[in-house]
């Protein structure tokens, strides 16, 4: 099968709940570290793990801060983030493209 190269899919996103966030992020632009604990199911300890290699790739900021008294956490997908995501979409399609 020429063409067909599964090395090529980005480890950082390669994985359910990084997928999920990316996924989530690119529709949504930013959401709080609550929210996205809720959509995709995860602990919190899980959570922070995943938005961590995404933070270490450049695909995600996290700022904290606070919403009057109470610690807030929020993600953003960043330029980078947007173009490996469509990227990875971009190689998983083709992997998955029926062959002539």
């Amino acid at each position: 099968m020429s063409g067909f190269d599964v090395n090529r899919l980005d480890d950082a996103i390669h994985g359910r709940l990084r997928l999920g966030i990316m996924a989530y992020l690119a529709d949504a632009e930013a959401a709080d570290f609550n929210e996205l604990k809720g959509v995709l199911e995860a602990t919190q300890g899980n959570l922070s793990v995943h938005l961590s290699k995404l933070e270490d790739a450049g695909y995600v900021e996290i700022v904290k801060g606070y919403q009057g008294k109470k610690p807030l956490t929020r993600v953003h997908i960043t330029s980078a983030g947007r173009q490996a995501f469509a990227r990875y979409i971009e190689v998983l399609s083709g992997l998955v493209e029926k062959r002539t």
